[in-house]
């Protein structure tokens, strides 16, 4: 069957919305016969795009929005770059494990045998750290000649994606409720819910819900008591999504990492206060043998015989090019200078907050991730939904949403201070707060959806 090109003619002097592209709709279900000039194409697909929030405001996401232009150069180098070539590109997989190594330095590991390696996020490192926890304990039962079909993994108010770990790998998922007053896990609440068939304790240094760390070293002195009880010797992942980029900068005196024995392994999120673009994760294991060997898959086909472990295969090189730009770009004190900005910048609006009236803080931003967090004190004729709303019409994404079990009664705003959001930024929205509060108080609720906001 003959193949007949189809072709539409355009005069190059044309004004790009005059094109034939530009007088009729994208398509959305069927693929064109035609070809387009492509300068109309991308012009329709960019007034698309405008029609999405403006990433600056979105105050809901720990992910960053600012970038540099040397970012963007080094991006545009490693666009061709497949991370999973080892073979091919053994530059950038040597720039990998320098990056893993430097992390291992940073969150204080002794080994000289430690291993890691870069995911897509922490959403796929925490997944890799769960197995690694299910396939060891697996292992000492399976040595014992006990049974191995009912792992469970014990954690407080965590992010989606232990949810999606327990229920893609068969694990029991038992989430702590938290106390009243509670930010996060508190450690004597671990007795009741450890037991034989617990692979691992989920800590996170910085709760997505109120942006606190939970106690690592109390976790682990706790489980120090049980196994000297019980026998029960139950290891530590650390999900510092966020913290593991934060807490050694800005608190480097807490004890939450590889210097505590129990900790066998921890996740962060290089695209989030690690500052690489989206798309960049970190795992790293205490030690080699923490991570078993039927987990590391050997690829002979991309041209030479490489490991990996990974729940994604084919992905670009260049937010891990980035990442370690920007570790030796900012070094420590860079990092800590850029933080603390944050977190005073979260200091300034959280003082304002408090001087709201009906704004109730939970979280200032001190001690732990640059955020603020707060409720609506009293019986007010609008909720925090409301105000949601209003503050959209600004182009401001402030999430409302409840607290996990048992404070679900409890519904708060975030909002998170990230790189490239300034201080005159945060005055603008403690403006529009101010406004908008005023506005509701006068007028009442606007009729904005009683339901969860953005969970990033």
């Amino acid at each position: 069957m003959a193949l007949h090109r189809v072709r539409v003619k355009t005069d190059p002097l044309d004004d790009v919305f005059s094109m034939p592209l530009s007088e009729r709709t994208l398509p959305k279900r069927r693929l064109p016969e035609a070809e387009s000039d492509r300068r109309a194409v991308f012009e329709a697909i960019r007034g698309e795009l405008l029609l999405d929030g403006n990433a600056a405001q979105n105050l809901a996401t720990f992910c960053t929005t600012w970038n540099s232009d040397e970012v963007r150069e080094l991006m545009d180098l490693c666009l061709d770059k497949n991370m999973i070539d080892k073979d091919e590109y053994p530059q950038t997989a040597a720039i990998e494990e320098r990056c893993v190594q430097l992390l291992a330095d940073l969150w204080n590991c002794a080994s000289d045998d430690t291993v890691g390696c870069s995911t897509t996020g922490s959403s796929e490192a925490a997944m890799l750290g769960g197995l690694a926890l299910k396939w060891r304990w697996r292992q000492r039962r399976e040595a014992r000649g006990e049974p191995a079909d009912r792992p469970n993994l014990v954690c407080g108010p965590v992010q989606v994606c232990w949810e999606k770990f327990a229920r893609y790998f068969d694990v029991e998922l038992r989430q702590i409720p938290l106390e009243q007053g509670a930010t996060g896990l508190r450690p004597h609440q671990l007795a009741q819910y450890v037991d034989e068939n617990t692979i691992g304790v989920v800590a996170i240094l910085g709760v997505t819900y109120t942006c606190d760390y939970e106690p690592v070293a109390e976790i682990a002195a706790e489980l120090d008591r049980i196994q000297a009880e019980t026998g029960l010797d139950v290891p530590i992942h650390v999900d510092a999504a966020s913290g593991g980029f934060v807490a050694p900068f800005l608190h480097p005196r807490l004890v939450w990492d590889f210097r505590v024995n129990r900790v066998a392994s921890i996740n962060a999120s290089g695209h989030k206060y690690g500052l690489a673009p989206l798309g960049c994760g970190w795992i790293v294991w205490a030690a080699a043998d923490l991570l078993p060997e039927d987990l590391v898959f050997q690829v002979d086909y991309l041209g030479g015989d490489m490991p990996t472990f990974a729940l994604n295969f084919s992905r670009p090189g260049g937010e891990v090019v980035v990442q370690y730009y920007m570790l030796v770009r900012l070094g420590r004190e860079g990092y800590r200078k850029v933080h603390q900005a944050c977190a005073d910048t979260a200091g300034y609006l959280a003082r304002r907050i408090a001087a709201m009236g009906p704004l109730k803080l939970l979280y200032d931003g001190q001690g732990a991730l640059p955020a603020v967090c707060y409720t609506l004190e009293g019986d007010m004729p609008f909720t925090l939904y409301d105000l949601t709303e209003q503050l959209r019409t600004r182009g401001w994404q402030v999430p409302s949403y409840p607290l996990p079990a048992d404070r679900q009664d409890v519904t708060v705003q975030r909002v998170l201070v990230r790189h490239g959001i300034g201080k005159d930024e945060i005055a603008l929205l403690g403006d529009d707060l101010e406004r908008s509060l005023a506005r509701l108080m006068k007028s009442g609720s606007t009729g904005a959806p009683r339901q969860p906001g953005f969970h990033h």
